[in-house]
């Protein structure tokens, strides 16, 4: 390629390339971009919809980093066809037992095998500190604190358990690389069997060296020879490890290092202890940055350490001394493993829980000290400092000054520095600004008109000689200081006294100011001649007593009323349209006012100015004193008219305006983030341009007119939902649209302009399309007004030099073709809206309403894949083509750029693909992206300018490359599931991320509104991993690929951005399980490996346990109930626990005690509420930070923590042993629909109900058999974490469930359960139908080899139970041979049997029913009688009877679980049938325990009721009346 452009350049002849040739003409696509397309489509094709293994074919990252080798080479030019690189897989078995696919190519220097050992793979570094640090505790511990020489040589066994981790280390390095060793660099191959034989030898060499040691040791007339070797070996081993791992790890060395790689020996020692990838090389930061994360991981470190020493580990001594010295000479149980072996199993169920605890504590102590740590540094950030609208009303003063000093340039040569100029000139910068925000919430009807009113600010470019401010700020003011006044004057108060009581508020005297000076501004500008010399001396004597301090005695001020009785009845007409009439009232109203002053205020002696006072007698006594007046028509002194008017009107207070929780919300952030640190704006001119980029697929653009009025099962439609849940905004819309309050809906659908507004309107109030693209079109509407009002300060600008525009003139200002053309220089807006095209061509609504968007905005672009179908050598063929339109002048589609591509793009996931044909559409620095549930405001689009500039700022090391953006969550009033979405969130989204970027240095992408580099990271790699599966997750594997690429991801919280979150509890456990999935991936893959590898020690912490850590903690939160509750059951089954705890009691101490509270704080969400509780103290204030968190557990937040708990558990552990991670669509929709019985158990069976019933099993099993000296309250304790889990599981999705307990609906619902239950399932039934399409969907994540050997394994604790319990039946009395046991498989065949004969298929059967049923009825009697017989001849009691159920039904859930994961050999068996139909059964009896309690609950009124008022306690503050919403729509509610 290179010679070939070389030649190309020699020649000077402009020619096209040889190598692009083709029988169709010159085309790169053709000879370039196809072939690669074609094989890269061809392993796409290969991956089963992505349920193939990762590791059996070839992602983009294989193909991506095929070129990083000089591998690629062999590809030649033009390309070599034949070359293995184009080899297309063959086809992938069918056979659902092949544990492999079709020969394929191998990976390329990294295979994605499905198993949990990458955990270990890729944060080995972790793992072995942990160990190495509970072995030396323990050492400790068990050695009673003492330091001696035998705790020092025992310390020293941790040299050889690192050398053997590090050996396991280096044989998963071995394993992981199977597949790709092929197509692997062979240096990187040598690399790993070098490490393989290094750690081979030391880790036996060291081995041995202790053991010959603590041998020589044992000997009475040692020397210690073999000791000494072995500790000056392990010295040299531990130094050279240490001095390498802080050459490579410590920032400060980094530089030392690079110099040194002349030399061979430290490239080669360098190579060893990390290979040299293409990417993340010079992963470290500035030595400041690394002592910030280094103190804070220390701090961590010390408590967790701390914690385990004295809480778990050193309680645990002594019983597990005593337990190991113990001779426990009977079971209860026939005993296999418990003889001989110091009770190891004993041993093991008692540290089991502990060590749990142990590896996920250290998140716990993360979580508090990184949300102690996130409270300082917000509070540094001067975050909450604004948090009512009281406080926004005390300091609006400050806000020009603080607004002009960031957001926009400052006039400098408009003032001089005194201080009252520059107020008002600052003032006169910040009005428009703050104008355009407050008709911006009027337009959007979180305001009415009257609001609107009282917070527009004047534009304070007059000649009045003060700043004026909004009226919400002087409303009542005046009234409050003549109440004042009055006192003042009853009191015989001074002067000085009054104005001193007047100025204790500063607004009031602004207020006064401003009534001084306005008045007469508006009096001498009206009246001529005489009157205004008569207005003129009254201001003068004014002026004149406020000098000598004698204004209580020159003027009544018990009559001030009076005054501003008249003026209000002047302004009152003044501000009217002038007509003879009211010209005549108005000379009335001055001449009333004249009276009140002359006669009513006035003390004065007009023997001083008798000439004046002469002259304006004469004139009113002739009848001209007023008789010239001038109406107001300048725009100016009109608008002072209507302002002293308001000023003199308004009685009532306006402390609460705006009273919108969302307006007064958005005007304190945008207030409080003017005090926050950000860089200053520059010119638009002089900005970066930036895109903004939104993935749109079929999701809803805008309701239309039947969506509004479609209703629900309970009558409700979305308008009327939105109707009660805003009435507000539904009252200001009317407003706007001029219809009355009283309107009904039929009239506003009878008119087509109010139809459309109406349609805005809800879809604005949803998570549409239509809310996103108005939000982000505002960054265009304000950088338009913005360099709008820059012109003026640019004397080269003809334009603002010819027109005479003023600073602060902003009418119109989105007509200025100067500053459209500006802002389109600076901003686009790509909406990638996937099959557009195909929504066209059929028709669909969704494309009138793209299109319809794409009219009202025309800066809004549109990407697309267009599908052409054109004839290829006499057969159809689809041509795609990338293409990017906008609106034209007639509203039809315009194109304006279309690219060819070699096939249909969408090959990996849809959400990236979607971005990535799009992407090159995209202009400009930088580009934001979207997701379709976003919002955006007018006021955080002014501070863009100033965001984009902190990729100029110094952010360590390396410039920002991406920067993270705090997010609002505006769904989180709708329900108590949607709050406590929306708290977790901005828990995560503030404080967490906040942390992240500074000082641990790990925030990666969570997602949008991010803004990328957009060079930077179109040139390495994009924004978007696509590869099937692997990167469901999409948003966070860019942050992974910026921070492999030396980037930099910084975080601020200045400037907002809304999101909209699931509200209900089904929409919210599919997002999770989502997510949840996605980690699950992540660990699998090799940007997780990179990142835990190429970190330091103290970011790689940092980077665990925010990403895949903390779903690892989570489900390791889960197993301890697991572990505990599996080793009392063995120690209560084996008879165990009973003969330790006789003896001593042991097995209840601190370490367990510690354990099971650390494990159920975290598992009720304790730990994930500190974060929250810290925000709010910060934001809101600790008051309010009180109430949210009585609130919130009030509505159950801890079921609901818990609940999610085991959603997160499931998905992930499923993930990593099954895969099945997919996208899941949640809806985004209003959730107010009752979710039938049958839809949540379908959801929730597998991940929760069943986990539910075997915690339930597990702890009856205890309380049955357990031995437990306290009694009730003892087992209440120990086990109330348990039950507290099993109800949430079971329990959670009714409780959380609209009219969930509502009786007719109760009843509805079991009659839908048994439909689907018994409904057999077919060709073309779907899961919601038939109980047995959706049992065969749930097993079809059960695929490979390894995933049944897995599921086998698990399944096999489930016949503990049956193994103990039948020794503990009275039938058996003390006999613990295997007989017993064998006698209990006996008596469950029989019962397989009968069950066989009693479900016999009734198709088969039609010939013999006769028969049938005598056989039926001869079993049943046969079987009944040997019961009878059993317990009349042996000691079987009626309890062991429901004992022995307690024991079979587990046996029987481990047969049929081991039978779905060999599904296909059980067919093959002829048993699958009954297999199902067993199945049938154990799903009929979990339902019935389930829905039995719901029932009874729904017979009583009141606890319908009270789940209403649990559920949507946050729309009730809203004025909400829920339950007349689920119920007073409904037409049928009489029935």
């Amino acid at each position: 390629m290179v010679r070939e452009l070389e030649e190309i350049l020699r020649q000077q002849i402009a020619k096209p390339a040889d190598s692009c040739n083709s029988p169709n003409g010159v085309s790169f696509l053709d000879q370039v971009i196809a072939p690669l397309y074609e094989i890269v489509a061809a392993e796409a094709a290969n991956n089963d919809n992505g349920r193939a293994p990762h590791s059996a074919w070839r992602n983009y990252d294989d193909f991506n980093e095929y070129f990083w080798s000089l591998h690629c080479l062999e590809l030649s030019w033009p390309w070599r066809r034949g070359s293995p690189f184009f080899q297309k897989p063959k086809p992938r078995s069918k056979d659902m037992l092949a544990c492999g696919g079709g020969q394929h190519r191998g990976k390329t220097s990294f295979v994605e095998h499905r198993t949990f050992l990458h955990l270990y793979h890729s944060f080995h570094r972790l793992w072995i500190f942990l160990v190495m640090m509970f072995q030396g505790l323990a050492i400790i511990a068990f050695n009673k604190g003492q330091f001696n020489s035998k705790t020092i040589r025992l310390v020293l066994s941790l040299g050889p358990t690192f050398a053997v981790m590090k050996f396991i280390e280096s044989v998963l390095d071995i394993l992981m690389m199977y597949g790709a060793y092929s197509t692997t660099r062979h240096v990187a191959v040598s690399r790993i069997f070098l490490r393989f034989l290094w750690f081979s030898f030391a880790s036996a060499f060291i081995s041995y060296l202790y053991v010959k040691a603590l041998q020589e040791q044992s000997k009475p007339s040692s020397s210690s020879i073999i000791f000494r070797a072995y500790v000056f070996v392990l010295g040299i081993y531990a130094g050279v490890h240490l001095f390498v791992s802080f050459l490579m790890r410590i920032p400060a060395c980094h530089r030392l290092t690079n110099r040194c790689d002349s030399f061979s020996i430290v490239r080669f020692f360098k190579w060893m202890h990390q290979e040299r990838h293409y990417l993340g090389r010079g992963m470290y930061e500035r030595t400041s940055d690394f002592i910030k994360y280094m103190l804070f991981w220390l701090v961590v470190l010390g408590c967790k350490f701390t914690f385990a020493y004295f809480l778990q580990i050193k309680p645990l001594v002594e019983p597990t001394q005593f337990i190991v010295g113990l001779d426990i000479t009977k079971y209860s149980w026939h005993d296999l493993v418990s003889r001989h072996n110091h009770n190891a199993l004993s041993i093991v169920s008692l540290w089991a829980p502990v060590v749990c605890v142990y590896l996920l504590d250290i998140y716990v102590f993360y979580t508090i000290i990184s949300a102690v740590v996130g409270f300082l540094l917000g509070a540094k950030d001067r975050l909450g400092e604004i948090r009512s609208l009281e406080t926004v009303q005390k300091l609006f003063e400050k806000f020009p000054g603080a607004f002009i000093g960031t957001l926009h340039r400052r006039n400098d040569h408009h003032y001089s520095n005194q201080g009252l100029e520059k107020n008002k000139v600052d003032a006169a910068q910040f009005s428009p600004f703050w104008n355009e925000i407050i008709r911006n919430l009027r337009q959007e009807d979180y305001i009415n008109n009257l609001e609107m009113d009282l917070l527009l600010m004047p534009k304070n470019t007059g000649t009045l000689p003060l700043v004026q401010w909004p009226l919400f700020l002087l409303a009542s003011k005046i009234f409050m200081a003549k109440d004042i006044a009055v006192e003042s004057k009853e009191n015989r108060e001074t002067q000085d006294e009054l104005w001193e009581r007047i100025t204790r508020d500063d607004y009031m005297k602004y207020a006064v100011e401003e009534c001084y000076y306005t008045i007469r501004f508006i009096l001498t500008s009206i009246l001529e001649e005489e009157g205004r010399l008569w207005v003129e001396k009254i201001f003068e004597n004014v002026r004149g007593s406020i000098a000598n301090k004698s204004i209580q005695d020159d003027f009544r001020l018990n009559k001030l009323l009076l005054v501003i009785s008249r003026v209000t009845a002047l302004t009152g007409i003044l501000k009217e349209p002038e007509t003879p009439e009211l010209a005549k009232g108005a000379v009335k109203a001055i001449q009333d006012l004249y009276d009140v002053v002359q006669c009513d205020i006035l003390h004065v002696n007009m023997r001083e100015h008798f000439e004046t006072w002469h002259i304006l007698l004469k004139a009113k006594a002739e009848g001209r004193l007023f008789s010239k007046l001038k109406w107001p028509k300048d725009m100016e002194l009109r608008s002072q008219v209507k302002r002293l008017h308001s000023l003199l009107t308004i009685k009532d207070s306006a402390a609460n305006i705006p009273k919108n929780l969302e307006a007064g919300r958005r005007l304190e952030f945008f207030t409080n983030s003017l005090f926050m640190e950000m860089p200053l704006a520059k010119p638009v001119r002089e900005m970066l341009s930036f895109s903004v980029f939104t993935p749109y697929y079929s999701e809803t653009v805008l309701y239309s007119k039947d969506d509004l009025l479609k209703k629900n099962e309970d009558g409700i439609s979305i308008l009327f939902y939105l109707q009660k849940i805003y009435p507000d905004e539904w009252k200001n819309f009317l407003a706007r649209i001029g219809r009355d309050e009283m309107a009904s809906d039929s009239e506003l659908f009878g008119n087509a302009d109010d139809t459309l507004e109406l349609r805005f309107w809800a879809s604005y109030r949803g998570q549409t399309l239509a809310r996103t693209v108005r939000g982000m079109m505002y960054y265009r509407k304000a950088l338009i007004l913005q360099s709008y009002l820059e012109r003026v300060n640019n004397p080269a600008d003809i334009e603002a030099t010819v027109s005479g525009i003023e600073v602060t003139e902003t009418q119109g200002f989105e007509l200025s073709p100067e500053a459209r053309a500006q802002a389109d220089l600076k901003f686009t807006y790509v909406v990638t809206c996937q099959i557009y095209g195909r929504q066209k061509q059929e028709q669909k609504p969704e494309a009138a309403d793209i299109a319809l968007l794409m009219q009202q905005n025309e800066a809004l672009r549109v990407a697309y894949i267009d599908e052409v179908e054109t004839m290829k050598d006499g057969r159809p063929y689809m041509e795609y083509y990338s293409k990017l339109v906008k609106a034209d002048v007639n509203g039809k589609d315009k194109e304006i750029y279309s690219i060819k591509l070699p096939g249909n793009p969408k090959l990996g996931e849809g959400k990236p693909e979607n971005q990535n044909h799009a992407i090159v559409f995209t202009r400009g620095n930088a580009i934001q992206t979207i997701d379709m549930n976003q919002d955006n405001y007018f006021e955080e689009a002014l501070k863009m300018r100033n965001l984009l500039e902190e990729f100029r700022r110094d952010h360590g090391l390396r410039p920002a490359t991406i920067l993270g953006v705090r997010e609002h969550v505006f769904t989180g009033s709708v329900s108590s599931l949607a709050s406590f979405m929306s708290n977790q969130e901005t828990s995560f989204v503030t404080l967490g991320q906040r942390v992240l970027a500074n000082p641990l240095k790990v925030r990666m992408h969570y997602g949008h509104p991010d803004v990328f580099d957009r060079v930077f990271h179109i040139t390495r790699g994009g924004i978007s991993k696509a590869s099937r599966v692997i990167n469901i997750s999409e948003d966070i594997f860019a942050g992974f690929n910026s921070t492999l690429r030396q980037g930099n991801v910084t975080h601020h919280e200045y400037i907002q951005v809304g999101k909209g979150r699931d509200v209900g509890l089904n929409q919210i456990a599919l997002f999770e399980g989502k997510v949840a999935g996605g980690n699950g991936e992540q660990v699998l893959s090799r940007d997780v490996y990179r990142l835990g590898q190429l970190f330091d020690f103290f970011r790689m912490l940092s980077f665990y346990f925010t990403t895949v850590g903390y779903y690892f903690c989570t489900m390791l939160t889960v197993l301890t109930v697991y572990v505990f509750l599996y080793g009392k059951t063995y120690l209560a089954l084996s008879g165990a626990g009973a003969f330790i705890q006789d003896r001593a009691s042991v097995l209840q101490n601190a370490a367990l005690d510690a354990a099971l509270n650390t494990q159920f704080l975290f598992q009720i969400g304790i730990f994930t509420a500190i974060p929250m509780i810290l925000g709010f103290i910060l934001e809101e204030g600790f008051l309010r930070a009180v109430v949210s968190f009585i609130t919130m557990q009030l509505q159950l937040c801890s079921v609901f923590f818990t609940f999610s708990l085991g959603t997160r558990t499931h998905y992930f552990g499923r993930t990593i042993l099954h895969g099945g991670a997919r996208y899941q669509a949640t809806g985004r929709g209003f959730v107010v629909r009752h979710i039938k019985f049958s839809e949540n158990y379908r959801l929730y069976s597998r991940s929760h109900f069943v986990k539910g019933f075997e915690v339930v099993l597990l702890v009856m099993v205890y309380l049955a058999y357990g031995y437990n000296e306290g009694g009730a309250i003892g087992y209440i304790l120990l086990t109330i974490s348990s039950w507290f889990l099993a109800f949430s599981w079971l329990f959670a999705p009714y409780l959380f469930n609209p009219s969930g307990f509502e009786w007719q609906k109760t009843v509805e619902d079991f009659k839908d359960w048994t439909n689907w239950l018994l409904y057999r399932g077919g060709i073309g039934v779907k899961g919601e139908e038939s109980w047995e399409t959706w049992w065969d969907e749930e097993l079809a994540h059960i695929r490979t080899f390894s995933g049944r050997i897995m599921e086998t394994i698990l399944s096999l604790r489930f016949f503990v139970f049956q193994y103990g319990v039948v020794y503990k039946l009275h039938a058996s009395g003390s006999n613990t041979s295997l007989t017993v046991y064998g006698i209990s498989w006996i008596v469950l065949s029989v019962l397989l049997i009968l069950f066989k004969v009693f479900t016999f298929s009734q198709k088969i059967s039609v010939n013999f029913q006769l028969l049938l049923r005598l056989v039926q009825a001869v079993s049943f009697m046969l079987a009944m009688a040997g019961l009878a017989v059993a317990i009349v001849m042996t000691e079987l009691s009626l309890p062991d009877v429901f004992a022995s159920i307690l024991a079979f039904v587990p046996t029987g859930w481990g047969i049929l679980c081991i039978a779905s994961a060999w599904k296909p050999f059980v067919k093959k068996l002829g048993l699958w049938k009954s297999i199902r139909t067993i199945a049938r059964l154990y799903d009929a009896g979990m339902g019935m325990l389930i829905f039995i309690p719901i029932a009874m609950f729904s017979w009583f009124p009141f606890v319908s009721t009270f789940q209403t008022r649990l559920m949507f306690n946050q729309a009730f503050s809203r004025g909400l009346e829920i339950s007349l919403i689920l119920a007073g729509n409904n037409p049928n509610t009489g029935l």
